[in-house]
């Protein structure tokens, strides 16, 4: 008995050739790739240019600044710039500095140390009407700082205390957002377990916090720090709403009464510019001395 094999037939019709795999999904991916690339190279581009107009305008004159020679090599006066800044009005600009620094950074320390421990309170015990009190927190989120403005500066004229650093400074002490994010922060870096653990050791509830709970707190005080910190350097409706002595503005008031004063007086025009270029100085040192604690911060955040 034989067999026999069956045989395809010379002329049958062929299926096109297997593609080889990988390659298609290769070039999509290096595709996908470069796309993104290039949205963050232009997005990158676009938030670094009014940074660099800024450090190229601020080494040019008034005649220079108003043509077309910025971007020229030509008529540098960075230094000149910055000895009339110091030197201009009696040095108005050094005090405007200074407020800053005490509105901003005293003021953002003890604000986070605040709200800090509002967040932690209101993680970890249970007291009466919590969570409507928390609720009231979540209001004071939603609401503008600018409506806020004119009841802060009714309630600092009734007593007394408008055109003070105390009128500028006490309000900012306080951050519903801070404080919220507190408690989300609180959530994620202490373990109940390690509370439970400190008062079996004798620890009391103010020593807990200080030597256990504010220690692991520390990225999520940072990341407060920072986020309060910014807020009150850009602050800028409060002061003018509260001050009117120029010896007490904060920079961003300064800079703004030194512009209108620039459309009758063009000489304010460069100092305006060089100004605004140290105020963005004490942020940027922030954020790169810190960003190892923030950045940590808000990933435990998101994560929680």
């Amino acid at each position: 008995m034989t067999t026999t094999t069956p045989t395809t037939p010379v002329n049958a019709p062929q299926g096109p050739p297997a593609r080889p795999l990988g390659k298609p999904f290769g070039r999509s991916k290096l595709t996908s790739r470069g796309i993104a690339n290039a949205v963050v190279l232009i997005a990158a581009l676009y938030t670094m240019l009014p940074a660099l107009w800024l450090l190229l305008a601020s080494t040019k004159n008034a005649d220079a600044l108003f043509g077309s020679d910025i971007l020229s090599f030509g008529d540098f006066s960075f230094g000149r710039n910055l000895s009339d800044l110091f030197s201009m009005d009696g040095g108005l600009y050094g005090e405007w500095y200074v407020n800053s620094l005490l509105y901003a950074v005293v003021g953002a320390l003890v604000g986070s140390l605040i709200s800090v421990a509002a967040g932690y309170a209101f993680d970890k015990y249970e007291f009466r009407h919590k969570e409507k009190l928390f609720g009231l927190v979540l209001t004071g989120v939603m609401v503008p700082p600018t409506v806020l403005a004119l009841p802060l500066y009714l309630v600092a004229s009734n007593i007394g205390m408008v055109n003070t650093f105390w009128s500028v400074f006490i309000p900012v002490l306080f951050n519903p957002f801070g404080v919220y994010l507190a408690r989300l922060l609180s959530s994620g870096y202490v373990p109940g377990e390690v509370l439970e653990a400190s008062r079996v050791d004798g620890a009391g509830e103010l020593q807990t916090y200080v030597r256990v709970s504010l220690r692991m707190l520390g990225p999520g005080f940072v990341t407060v720090f920072l986020f309060q910190l910014t807020a009150i350097w850009n602050n800028f409706f409060l002061p003018m709403v509260m001050l009117s002595d120029q010896h007490l503005y904060p920079l961003s008031l300064g800079l703004y009464t030194w512009n209108s004063a620039a459309t009758v007086s063009p000489e304010y025009y460069p100092l305006v510019v060089i100004g605004s270029l140290l105020a963005v100085v004490p942020l940027i040192v922030a954020f790169v001395m810190l960003q190892r604690y923030w950045k940590s911060g808000l990933a435990a955040g998101s994560v929680k």
